[in-house]
């Protein structure tokens, strides 16, 4: 039976979507294809017809997966009167480290996404470079240019670090007390502002 353009489209945002969860779960090689078309309620078959290759899909469903978390950090600093505070509840959170399927792209497929081509790494340079300009945004206005945006990427990468140490521990305590860490320095860094 022949799908019509819309339910074709329908089927490909689906196809990107549960890949963009799957992969963040068990990795770009943890999945096959015929467990992601499964995933999306779709036929092997129909794959070569909606993308050109396994890594088109990785390319599709990383930015998806990097344009959620923008959305997701963005919905949490409009609401709140104190943005970054929020966005740091919201990422250093014993929640957001369970989240393995719809939790950050960065932690969960960060080490993966490295060993890939360029074009699968290209989603994830462009979304880093955005959680930068959302950091950099909020930090406190004074500073030069260049020391905000060094003090954004100490930020990031302490915020990754920190939800990847405290997936990677089995003891939940300790996964709360990286979190806290983190937390707490990532706030200090943000009042630490060099007035010009």
């Amino acid at each position: 039976m022949r799908v019509s353009r819309a339910q074709a489209e329908a089927n490909r945002e689906t196809v990107i979507n549960v890949a963009s969860r799957l992969f963040r779960q068990r990795g770009f090689d943890g999945i096959g294809l015929k467990e992601l078309m499964q995933g999306a309620g779709l036929t092997q078959g129909g794959f070569y017809k909606q993308f050109e290759s396994k890594e088109d899909l990785e390319v599709q469903a990383s930015r998806r997966a990097m344009e959620g978390a923008i959305t997701r950090w963005s919905a949490a600093a409009s609401s709140s009167t104190n943005p970054l505070q929020a966005i740091v509840d919201l990422y250093l959170s014993a929640a957001h480290r369970g989240e393995t399927g719809d939790g950050c792209p960065l932690v969960a497929l960060g080490a993966d996404a490295a060993r890939q081509s360029e074009e699968v790494r290209k989603p994830f340079q462009d979304g880093i470079n955005a959680h930068l300009e959302v950091l950099e945004g909020l930090l406190a206005q004074g500073e030069e240019q260049a020391a905000t945006a060094q003090k954004a990427m100490a930020m990031l990468s302490m915020m990754v670090g920190a939800v990847t140490l405290a997936r990677i521990v089995t003891d939940e305590a300790l996964a709360n007390c990286i979190l806290e860490a983190a937390s707490a320095e990532v706030m200090l860094l943000s009042a630490n502002t060099r007035q010009v």
